[in-house]
Order: structure tokens, then sequence, then C-alpha cells
């Protein structure tokens, strides 16, 4: 993401921090990882070319990309996203 969870440097990292902050807290689950791409100058090309996605934030699940701020706010809409998370093992409904 462009900035932190706290701190978001743009409106879709906030977006994708707000969605995982409500699914998160809906799981117990006390924490989540992220990182600053704005950190390293190196981190957000590196980035794109390693998950072939071309926009930030990018949300993973288990290592598993499944999209940008859009596409995890309609998957915690549909309640997909809280499911994939469970079915992970990372967090138990």
């Amino acid at each position: 993401m462009k900035g932190t969870p706290d701190q978001p440097q743009c409106g879709f990292s906030a977006r994708g921090a707000q969605v995982i902050s409500m699914v998160a807290k809906e799981l117990g689950m006390e924490t989540f990882a992220s990182v600053n791409v704005l950190s390293d100058p190196r981190a957000r090309a590196a980035l794109k070319e390693w998950s072939d996605f071309p926009t930030i934030p990018q949300v993973f699940v288990n290592g598993e990309l499944i999209g940008g701020s859009d596409i995890a706010l309609e998957l915690y809409q549909s309640g997909d996203l809280k499911r994939m998370i469970v079915d992970s093992g990372n967090a138990s409904e």
C-alpha cells in the first residue's frame, strides 16, 4: 500500500486498509501485515512486476493476490473475503 494503515497516502490504500481492518475485526484478528511501497523507491515497481498486477494497493490472502482495493471491497461485501481468510487457516469464525 502507499503509506500505512494508520496513515494511508492515497484513497485506494485507505479503502484497502479499511476493508482489511473491518474483516480482521469481524474475525477477531488483532493485526494484519502491510508494506509501505513508498518507503523504498524500488518497491512499487518490483511489486507490480512480481505480482503482474498494475495497481497499488495489492491485497494478498495467504500469499495469494486477490486484487486491489475495489476487488477487496467487493469480496468483503459478498462475504467471500471473510471466507477466504477463514479457509486459508489464518482465522476462524
